[in-house]
């Protein structure tokens, strides 16, 4: 590019961002004095700003509804967020009469209603946002209504009519109850399972279920609402999320919502919402619940719920099991479907045996040796293993080969290994920063491979200092490495315990055979670094094609 043109273009931009600033500035200061900041006339006075505008708008709105602290009660809450009413009840809309707001969500409000043609109480949800609303917010709003009419189930609540006033798109469905609470758990959950699992089947995964979108009518029946998130499984092209994007509520949300790992939400995941409130139902509280969503978003990624039975000890251990298996961290421990725990919630009623007090050692075994969520950082390192793996066979093969030449001069092999890795470990460090950020749990996964190498250098000076023979302790350099690849088993995956396993009998066969036990080493310690590079290298050029 000519240098004139760029630098024409990089003040074209300045002056854009510049407007763009003025104009958001001008919205927000509207907000905070309780106006109506008057997006939709903004974007109409200047066109050119209109997609910066309403994609900058929702973030900002989005950054005000996170940062707000959840309230005490129902009253604090709405005025700590600056929520305010949409409408002066009571106040018509359509054919109904709303007569008192009885639940507020990202997306909706939901009131008390009553049809004007027969006095029939119901429900309607009304959108949030008005004339703020994107496409995609309304679009989202928009897909509840025809995920919900698709389906005809009697847990499932319906919609009876749909409509829009006031540049606000509502519909009317039954009113039942409120929120679940921990009564007759395992004969509600047992509907409430049966529902989902008719959703799945129609191709429907809900993905924020929360015992608030679980109601109780009159007649204690429970209704699974609120499809809002809901997603067509087999229309992934139309997606109204981006990849990364989190949905869901926290304290309910599977841990592959809560990573943003959108490929890999499918019925499983709301296995977990469903164990998630049965959970609440025989305990009182959510599975996690932090200060903060971030925290709790957090708890969900790396931690695990408290027991049931230590919050409330007359649960059953077979609910409590039941429970604990929809909340497993990795997909294939939970019950493969909807279906699965409503069969095993059903072999409870009956006092049969349940699946879920089944082969547990089996699936704790199978947990030690899985991936944390944090493997995936290593898709960073797969290139940089590969080459690390033959730098280190290069290296211990040259130290065997120099030892059978009789080279008994320390310092060569200090040479080999203290300056040789020495330049190898800044080039590695080099090399993976062009790569992108360093993540925080990379850099202290590249201290504990940093501090091992420091270990494997000052080993033959230590050596030498101490009168000991030549290669005496080399079967100290594979401990050294199987320690590091303990660190990392608990850090990025259970299947590191393979090569701490094979580097711990790679030292006692280096005492056996010190003659050549450096190329030992080199050939056991390389392949530890070498097939896992090769792995997650893959992994990552599948990543890459698939992005």
């Amino acid at each position: 590019m000519d240098p004139d043109e760029f630098t024409a273009r990089t003040g074209a931009d300045v002056l854009y961002e510049q407007q763009l600033a003025e104009l958001v500035a001008r919205l927000c200061d509207r907000f905070s004095q309780g106006e109506q900041p008057g997006l939709e006339s903004v974007c109409r006075e200047h066109p050119e700003f209109e997609t910066d505008l309403r994609d900058l708008w929702g973030t900002i709105l989005l950054t005000q509804s996170v940062g707000t602290e959840a309230p005490k009660a129902h009253a604090a809450a709405n005025h700590a967020s600056g929520s305010r009413p949409l409408f002066e009840l009571p106040f018509r809309m359509g054919g109904y009469v709303l007569q008192e707001e009885i639940g507020r969500g990202g997306m909706g409000v939901v009131y008390r209603a009553v049809r004007i043609a027969d006095s029939h109480p119901v429900a309607v949800k009304v959108m949030l946002k008005g004339e703020l609303a994107t496409r995609v917010d309304r679009e989202r709003f928009e897909a509840e209504t025809r995920a919900v009419a698709g389906m005809n189930h009697p847990s499932i609540i319906p919609i009876h009519d749909v409509g829009e006033q006031m540049g606000r798109p509502w519909f009317s469905m039954v009113l039942a109850g409120g929120p679940i609470h921990g009564t007759r758990a395992a004969t509600l959950m047992r509907s409430i399972a049966d529902a989902v699992e008719y959703a799945h089947q129609q191709g429907v995964l809900h993905r924020d279920l929360k015992p608030s979108n679980i109601l109780i009518d009159e007649r204690d029946h429970p209704w699974v609402c609120d499809f809002g998130l809901a997603k067509n499984a087999a229309n992934q092209a139309a997606s109204l999320t981006r990849t990364g994007a989190v949905l869901g509520t926290p304290s309910y949300m599977a841990p592959e919502q809560a990573a943003g790992q959108r490929g890999q939400v499918g019925p499983v995941s709301d296995v977990y919402g469903l164990g998630a409130i049965l959970y609440h139902m025989i305990t009182g509280q959510p599975p996690f619940l932090a200060a903060t969503p971030v925290d709790t978003v957090l708890m969900v990624l790396e931690q695990d719920p408290i027991v049931p039975r230590v919050l409330n000890r007359r649960v059953d251990r077979n609910l409590e099991s039941i429970t604990m298996r929809c909340l497993q961290k990795p997909q294939d421990l939970r019950y493969p479907s909807a279906a699965a725990l409503r069969d095993d919630l059903d072999a409870f009623l009956g006092n049969r045996q349940v699946s879920a007090m089944e082969g547990r050692f089996v699936q704790v075994l199978a947990g030690l040796f899985r991936e944390t969520h944090h493997a995936a950082v290593l898709e960073n390192w797969g290139t940089l293993w590969i080459w690390h793996s033959l730098v280190l066979l290069l290296a211990s093969v040259l130290t065997n080969v120099l030892y059978l030449l009789n080279v008994i001069n320390p310092f060569v092999y200090e040479l080999v290994w203290g300056i040789g890795l020495a330049a190898w470990a800044a080039v590695f460090w080099w090399l993976r920063r062009r790569m992108g950020p360093v993540t925080f749990v990379e850099r202290q996964i590249a201290h504990i491979w940093a501090a091992s190498l420091i270990g494997v250098i000052l080993l033959f000076p230590f050596e030498n200092f101490l009168g000991l023979p030549l290669l005496r302790l080399a079967p100290v350099l594979a401990i050294v490495a199987a320690m590091a690849f303990l660190v990392k088993a608990g850090v990025l995956s259970g299947s590191f315990y393979f090569q701490v396993a094979a580097l711990m009998l790679t030292s006692i066969v280096m005492a056996f055979a010190p003659d050549y036990a450096m190329g030992i080493f080199g050939v056991v310690c390389g392949a530890c670094f070498f097939f896992p590079g090769m792995k997650y290298r893959s992994q990552r050029i599948r990543s890459s094609q698939n992005s």
